[in-house]
């Protein structure tokens, strides 16, 4: 019972993070799974079963609040699907020793990426409620991102969120949604992978079980939150903890000594603080400019009058 609390505890916050920032539910989960023992592959598997049920919460809650887009789903989520069994199979086929150092600097990869780019370059902001993007630029970006999805035990939302808010074409709470939603057709694909990979390996109940729980109960909360919490700030503090989590894999796997492993976490501190700081920094100037300019306070209308 203890261990289904804690799972569920871990799946509450990971689906909190997502809702609001549209990734990092597999990061966060598949990292705290390898730091809970569990192995890659299993971990991986775990997460994208309980996905199929978080996801779909997630999705319906989105759509209740009018933060999704139809066509970017299909067409991001299909060719998402295809790279997702795909990375799955493949990660099925890793023996645990090689697959932990792997799947660790993906996610490692992925939480630098998350912390830079929600601190010394936040989304643009769109107000436009439908993608302009055709399947040229989603197919491919799908693939990729389902892939990696699957392979590094997440992935979907720091690949898929950041390359279409980038562009500023659309709002962010379309692209959140949107991508939360179709991420259901990932989830699918990769438990497909993983079973027949893995077979019965892989149901663990009171993992599966805590991480949808947690999910679920948190999707609602997470469709609204995304309306109301500061990206930026909420990124910095989520990719410093990836950061932290899969650093401590990589260093137990290349057998570093406590002075390399000291010297690496105090790196990362000072890095994560200043990167914390720097988004704090960016977000009170930028409101305080709202305030300087009443035009602007409504993007909206600013866009209307554009």
């Amino acid at each position: 019972m203890r261990t289904l609390i804690v799972f569920a505890l871990v799946g509450f916050g990971a689906q909190l993070v997502d809702g609001a920032l549209g990734m990092a539910y597999g990061v966060t989960s598949t990292s705290l799974l390898l730091i809970a023992g569990v192995n890659p592959a299993t971990a991986s598997a775990s997460v994208h079963l309980a996905e199929v049920g978080t996801t779909l919460a997630a999705g319906a809650s989105h759509w209740r609040f009018g933060n999704v887009d139809w066509k970017l789903v299909l067409r991001l989520g299909v060719p998402g699907a295809i790279g997702a069994f795909l990375g799955a199979t493949a990660l099925s086929a890793l023996s645990t020793d090689d697959a932990a150092p792997y799947m660790s600097g993906i996610l490692l990869a992925l939480g630098v990426y998350v912390l830079l780019r929600f601190s010394f370059r936040p989304p643009k902001v769109s107000t436009a409620r439908t993608s302009p993007h055709r399947a040229k630029f989603l197919s491919p970006l799908g693939l990729v991102a389902g892939f990696v999805d699957a392979s590094g035990g997440g992935g979907w939302g720091p690949v898929a969120t950041p390359a279409l808010l980038t562009a500023g074409k659309t709002a962010p709470r379309t692209v959140i949604g949107s991508v939360d939603t179709s991420e259901f057709m990932v989830a699918v694909a990769a438990s497909i992978g993983f079973l027949v990979g893995l077979g019965s390996e892989v149901l663990d109940p009171y993992t599966i079980g805590g991480l949808l729980l947690g999910g679920v109960l948190a999707a609602p909360l997470a469709a609204w939150l995304v309306t109301k919490v500061p990206a930026p700030v909420l990124g910095t503090a989520v990719g410093g903890i990836i950061v932290f989590t899969n650093a401590r894999t990589i260093l137990r796997a290349l057998d570093a000594s406590s002075t390399v492993t000291t010297i690496v976490y105090v790196g990362i501190s000072l890095v994560w603080a200043a990167a914390v700081a720097v988004a704090v920094t960016r977000l009170r100037r930028s409101r305080a400019e709202g305030a300087a300019l009443p035009e602007d306070r409504d993007p909206v209308a600013a866009g209307e009058k554009a």
